[in-house]
Order: C-alpha cells, then sequence, then structure tokens
C-alpha cells in the first residue's frame, strides 16, 4: 500500500528537512510536482512527503520551554540541568524547526525506558499499576504450567467527531475469528446503516457513512491463551510459501537487515531455533519506547535495526523481517491488549514451523521480562488471553476504501475517518462492559 516509499527524496528536500526547514521542504516538493520528468512512483513519494511532514510536526507540540515544564510536572524532583543532561545524553526525543528543538509528545514516558532508574520518579496512575500487578500474576501462572483458559469478553466502542462538515465516512476495528479468537458477535450499533467487513479481510472494520457524530458498537468474542508445547526435533521442512516475501516499505530484506540475520541465526538450520534466535536477540537487545505516528517513518524494521528501539509494532516488524530472511514464513497481528480493567492498542507477531503451524511471538511483552527468563521465553509461542485481534496483516487496504491516506496507512486499532473532501480526526473511548472467566 505504501510501496512508493521505496523511492527516495531529492536532494535538496531532504536536506532542508535535516535542517527543520520544513516549509521550504514543501515548496520544494510543490516545485518537483510541477517538474514534467516526475514519475509516477516518484509523484506519490512527494504527495506523501507533506502529509508525513504534517503528521510529524504535530507529533512534536512543545518547545524548550513547554518541555521542561511537562517533565517537571511528571517526574518528580525533576530540574533544569537534569532536563539538559539528559537531551545531551540522547533521551530526550525532538525534531528542529526552524533552528529550535520541538519536543515529541511523549517524551517524558521514553525518558524512563531509556533509563531505568527513572521509572521510581515518574507519576503513574494506580489503576495501571494495579492492572500490571494483576496480570503478571497470570502470566507467571501460565509459564509455570496453568492450565489455558478463555475469556468472553463484551466490548463497547464509541468514537465522537468534532468537524463543521456535515458528511463522514467512518471505520471502527472490528474482531476477526481464527487463531486465538472465536465466536465473534456483533451485539448493538448506534446507526442503523452500516457495513460489516467479511472475516477474510486483513484489517476487519465495521463501516459508516453519514451526518452522525457519535458512533458507538458493541461486540462479544471468546479468547483463549495460546499455549504450544513445541519439540523442536520434530520440525520438518517448511511447505507454506506464503510471507516469506519483502512488502515495502517497512518489510524489506536490506543489505544491514540481511547480514545482522545471517550472522544472528548462524549455522541453525531448524526453522523453530532460527525464529527463537531471532527472537532472544530482539527481546535482549531492543529497547521499548513510544514512536512517533508510523505514517512518519520510511523503513520501520531498518529504523529499529539501527537504533536498537522501538514500540511493539516495530518490533514485531523487525521480528517479521528476519524471520522471512531466515526462511521462516512470519506474520502481523494486532488489534488491543484488553484485561477486565485496561484497553490499549498492541501489536505482536505469528510465525509458522511444522507441523505446529502459526504460533506467536510478543517482542515487546517479552523484552519488558527480560530478567525473568521464564517469563521472557513465554512468549515465544505462548500468548496470553488478553488480545482483541482486529489485523492480521499489516499495510493492508480497508473494504471499502478510504478516498485520503490514512492516519495510521499500516494497520487499524482506534479507527479512522474522512469527509467529503479530507481525513480527519476522531475521538475513540473503548470500555469493557463484560469479562467473563476472570478471577480477581
Amino acid at each position: 500500500m505504501l510501496e512508493f516509499l521505496m523511492c527516495g527524496l531529492p536532494e535538496n528536500v531532504r536536506r532542508a528537512e535535516e535542517m527543520g526547514d520544513w516549509e521550504n521542504a514543501i515548496s520544494l516538493i510543490d516545485r518537483w510536482l510541477r517538474d514534467t520528468r516526475v514519475n509516477e512512483v516518484q509523484r506519490r513519494r512527494l504527495e506523501y512527503e507533506k502529509f508525513r511532514i504534517r503528521r510529524l510536526l504535530a507529533a512534536h507540540p512543545y518547545d524548550e520551554a513547554e518541555a521542561l515544564e511537562k517533565a517537571q510536572e511528571m517526574i518528580r524532583d525533576f530540574d533544569y540541568d537534569e532536563f539538559y543532561r539528559l537531551i545531551d545524553e540522547g533521551c530526550v526525543d525532538f525534531i528542529l524547526v526552524n533552528k529550535r528543538k520541538r519536543f515529541f509528545e511523549r517524551f517524558v514516558q521514553n525518558i524512563a525506558f531509556a533509563r531505568p532508574e527513572y521509572k521510581s520518579r515518574i507519576l503513574i496512575d494506580p489503576e495501571e499499576e494495579k492492572n500490571r500487578q494483576l496480570i503478571e500474576e497470570r502470566i507467571k501462572a501460565l509459564a509455570h504450567g496453568s492450565a489455558p483458559k478463555s475469556y468472553r469478553v463484551r466490548i463497547k466502542l464509541k468514537a465522537t467527531l468534532d468537524w463543521p462538515e456535515d458528511y463522514f465516512r467512518v471505520w471502527l476495528p472490528f474482531p476477526k475469528e481464527g487463531f486465538q479468537i472465536e465466536d465473534v458477535k456483533l451485539l448493538y450499533v448506534s446507526e442503523e446503516n452500516y457495513f460489516l467487513a467479511d472475516n477474510d479481510v486483513p484489517q476487519r472494520t465495521i463501516f459508516f457513512e453519514g451526518t452522525s457524530r457519535e458512533y458507538i458498537v458493541e461486540f462479544g468474542y471468546t479468547v483463549r491463551e495460546w499455549i504450544n508445547r513445541v519439540d523442536p526435533s520434530k520440525v520438518q521442512e517448511c511447505d507454506v510459501e506464503d510471507f516469506l516475501g519483502e512488502e515495502p516499505p517497512h518489510i524489506v530484506f536490506t543489505p544491514y537487515i540481511r547480514y545482522l540475520t545471517l550472522k544472528i541465526i548462524g549455522d541453525e538450520k531448524n526453522p523453530y531455533l532460527k525464529a527463537k534466535r531471532i527472537y532472544d536477540w530482539i527481546t535482549s537487545r531492543v529497547r521499548y519506547c513510544y514512536v512517533r505516528p508510523y505514517a512518519t517513518y520510511e523503513n520501520i524494521s531498518q529504523y529499529v535495526a539501527e537504533n536498537l528501539k522501538g514500540d511493539c509494532g516495530f518490533q514485531a516488524l523487525l521480528f517479521i523481517t528476519m524471520c522471512r530472511i531466515a526462511g521462516v514464513p512470519a506474520r502481523w497481528q494486532s488489534g488491543w491488549y484488553v484485561t477486565p480493567y485496561f484497553v490499549s492498542p498492541h501489536d505482536w507477531a505469528l510465525f509458522y514451523v511444522k507441523p505446529y503451524g502459526w504460533l506467536p511471538a510478543d517482542l515487546s511483552f517479552g523484552g519488558a521480562r527480560r530478567h525473568n527468563e521464564k517469563l521472557r521465553s513465554f512468549y515465544f509461542g505462548n500468548l496470553d488471553g488478553f488480545r482483541m485481534v482486529a489485523n492480521d496483516d499489516f499495510m493492508k487496504q480497508f473494504t471499502p476504501e478510504p478516498k485520503f491516506y490514512r492516519e495510521n496507512p499500516t494497520d487499524n486499532q482506534l479507527g479512522e475517518a474522512e469527509t467529503h473532501s479530507k481525513k480527519i480526526g476522531l475521538e475513540t473511548h473503548i470500555s469493557v462492559v463484560q469479562f467473563e472467566g476472570w478471577e480477581v
């Protein structure tokens, strides 16, 4: 869907961006778009770059004074000297805009990922910590052999629009049956006219078209804890031809990633153990951090390999890319992380080994538990039941297709909206109505 990102930017555009002269970069792009020599792929790349610049600037809302104030609000006893020392150490995310720093909207949280000693000083929602502890206990039980369970979940999803136009097209995520999800039911919808995409589409949505400014959907599904017992000696040669190739721009077998993959797997021939070596490398070396909107990156897997940091989807994409280079089929899965008390977007990966079929790998959940080997290893081939799956492939189009670039062209977790004339944002609220099978 974004294959045109394989085309780089003209040198003068790239130079303006590196200097933080974004207005000039847009002017130069417009000049290139008027050049009749530009081919279709380059034209689409240049048009997309204007969209990417707007998203990039929006993701960096704070100037230096505002960023310091924000950090002091969220970190106990945080001072001026600390702020600038962390900037010098590369722990604070910013870009240059007209030669001045503009700071990433979640830079404070990323300080704690870069410097773990700050975790105890950052103000944390008590409910979030309570949720983390409850789930940690369940994961420990599963890792130590507890029998897997299934949960029946009911979710309410409300999307609100605040725009002057009187016509909207709205796509909201909807669960897909298959793998660990079954018995999906639409339980309530606020609008009579809607279109529910078939279960076999890669990114499943429920679509609305009309004048309403609020859309409410309730659905239910059953999710099972996905536990596998793999004997590496019984693994056979792969017989799946799909999910082995490149998918530009983010799954690309660049020289560096190819070199890195071959170095990681060494002389290993067993597909399962190849994937395990890749999983071990990523979960032990790549640091979790919040990232800008995915639409602002040109090659996500290359970014992770070079910077050794990224969020759940970034780490999953590097795993998928490396597995494919190693000859192990690998694919995307994403939706929400859902507990009785908490809902958040989340991404992970699947990989295929014969005769066991598709197995899950959650890189960020494994990496977050790198100091507990049993828990880190659990997320290679196993998965907790706190998931809602809406997407089982990456960079795929909706049904029906939008007219404009999506807020997130890679997958769908919080919904998309547009008017007759442009792409717009929407406010999404997700709540858990019922969570059967969970014991507090």
